[in-house]
């Protein structure tokens, strides 16, 4: 049996460009005399497809489509996810299915058993788990057909109280399959293969996984469709953050192969950035624009955004707007110049100080009797905002925040002021981490300036301002959020590795004092294994 694992990038509700895809990619192994080709989990309608699954319509089109690929599917079999009418009169409307799909027709389905929901993922919100499993046949072999989650069931702490694998074991199968929608994580990898080899292993089987490839608004999938053999060694690996096919010559390579693959790793800075790249292009495409603006400050985190930005969208679609105002630094311009020079962008130059004058000058009487503080200062990143709103709205761009992790962690940022945007580039990347990605950013040549990468950050709202003065340094703030976020350790366990207890007590205030300003932000790329967004569901009034 010759076999293709089509990972393939769709749109969330995009049905005929996905139907499109999914066509060519189907017309293409026909040609190839192919017997069975693999999609990954909800192709169909895309993943997550959320509450699109509520509306009638959305599941009427899935299944006019079902139909359209069955037809096409005559001297080959496809195997392909999408959501699927729950006919009982109780439970959940829908399944997350994996259909079978030869001769025309659909020759069969699978179910999803096992149902994720947490971080990301919210399935069982809208999916009913299968009631029953068995395997399918193809091509004359019995096939365990499973769908991502069904087997993440086998860790030494298992999530779910039964494993779908025992249960398709017992109708002695020759082949297991799994469609996935594995999202990234800078982690993801090493944890997902590790997760497969021990299905391979503990069930003595070989495995084909194909997963999604490509970003729907703040969730990345990364790729990396597999196929390994009994013992869990690695034979095949499709590309990563990019569509990518893998071949299977003959069925019984799985069974007798001995080459076996060796993969280097990439670095998780270089993940991360791949990740990044493929998040801004994959946001741009699939909203309709092309086009970026971002408030360039001659500081490290939107130097980093904009060499990003020009990498994934081209130096042509990126328009960069210079916004000093009279506590701008000298550096901070020269460095910004060299930086779009260094990048050969557009650019635009607009000193805000008349205009924060005037807005001063607007509230003076409102004002009057107060000391200035905090309001005046803040009161520069909104017209920077507003600013840069008008110029996103006047000729199409999308706003492109700059905030990063630690400061979106511990309220560090502007409410409709630097916390602007249509989507939050580097808001999943710890300030410490930004350094890094700049660092790795510059590694064959200088992009961003080295004064930008070297200089103490500074928001410049005030005069000789440094980021140190309110906040903790990076490096020891970045380790205590690290352990409250990702790794949600409390007060006394975090204490206990040896921090000092004020300094703790201080950062987690400001974490879930911060929770909404969060509410208000853009979406944010997701790189890490927990992400402010809908991974991470705080309440805003509490007290803890």
């Amino acid at each position: 049996m010759k076999i293709i694992l089509a990972q393939i990038n769709v749109h969330v509700g995009n049905f005929e460009q996905n139907f499109q895809k999914i066509q060519q990619e189907i017309s293409l192994a026909k040609i190839a005399q192919v017997d069975l080709i693999i999609f990954p989990e909800l192709a169909i309608c895309g993943y997550p497809p959320r509450d699109f699954l509520d509306y009638s319509y959305f599941i009427e089109q899935v299944d006019l489509y079902i139909s359209r690929i069955a037809k096409i599917c005559t001297d080959i079999t496809c195997i392909i996810g999408a959501p699927i009418n729950n006919e009982a009169t109780s439970g959940k409307k829908l399944f997350n299915a994996a259909y079978v799909l030869a001769n025309g027709t659909i020759q069969n389905v699978v179910h999803k058993s096992l149902l994720p929901t947490y971080d990301v993922f919210d399935e069982y919100r809208y999916f009913e788990p299968a009631k029953s499993v068995s395997c399918v046949e193809v091509g004359g072999k019995k096939i365990a057909l499973t769908i991502c989650e069904d087997l993440w069931n086998a860790a030494e702490n298992p999530l779910y109280d039964h494993t779908p694998m025992d249960l398709l074991m017992q109708e002695q199968p020759e082949l297991m399959i799994n469609i996935a929608a594995s999202p990234f994580d800078y982690l993801q990898e090493d944890k997902r293969k590790q997760m497969l080899k021990a299905n391979c292993v503990k069930y003595n089987l070989p495995l084909v996984y194909v997963n999604h490839v490509g970003a729907q608004t703040e969730i990345i999938f990364d790729g990396g469709s597999m196929v390994m053999n009994a013992q869990g060694e690695l034979l095949q690996e499709a590309k990563y953050f990019q569509e990518d096919c893998l071949l299977i010559e003959d069925l019984t390579q799985l069974i007798s192969e001995n080459k076996i693959i060796t993969t280097t790793n990439d670095i998780a800075i270089q993940k991360i950035e791949k990740a990044l790249l493929l998040g801004i292009q994959d946001y741009f495409s699939k909203s309709g624009f092309s086009k970026a603006v971002l408030g360039l400050s001659g500081g490290i985190d939107s130097a980093v955004v904009c060499a990003l930005a020009t990498k994934a969208l081209g130096p042509k679609n990126v328009l960069a707007v210079l916004l000093p105002s009279a506590y701008s630094s000298d550096h901070s311009i020269s460095d910004a110049m060299a930086l779009i020079e260094n990048l050969g962008i557009e650019y635009s130059h607009i000193n805000i100080e008349a205009t924060v004058k005037s807005a001063e000058n607007t509230l003076a009487d409102l004002f009057h009797g107060t000391q200035a503080d905090i309001t005046e200062e803040n009161l520069q990143a909104r017209v920077r905002g507003l600013l840069l709103m008008a110029v996103s709205n006047k000729f199409g761009h999308i706003l492109l925040n700059t905030s990063n992790k630690s400061e979106a962690a511990v309220g560090y940022g502007t409410l409709y002021g630097d916390m602007s945007g249509g989507i939050s580039v580097i808001g999943d990347v710890y300030k410490t981490k930004v350094f890094e990605l700049a660092k790795w950013i510059n590694r064959s040549t200088e992009i961003i300036p080295w004064n930008t990468i070297q200089k103490a950050p500074s928001a410049e709202l005030r005069h000789n301002q440094k980021d140190s003065d309110s906040l903790p340094d990076y490096d020891l703030l970045d380790q205590v959020l690290h352990l409250y976020i990702e790794e949600q350790l409390g007060l006394a366990e975090i204490i206990a590795k040896g921090f000092d207890e004020m300094l703790v007590k201080r950062v987690l205030m400001l974490v879930n004092r911060s929770e909404y300003k969060r509410y208000q932000t853009p979406p944010t790329l997701r790189v890490s294994p927990k992400a402010f967004g809908m991974g991470r569901r705080m309440p805003i009034v509490a007290k803890y």
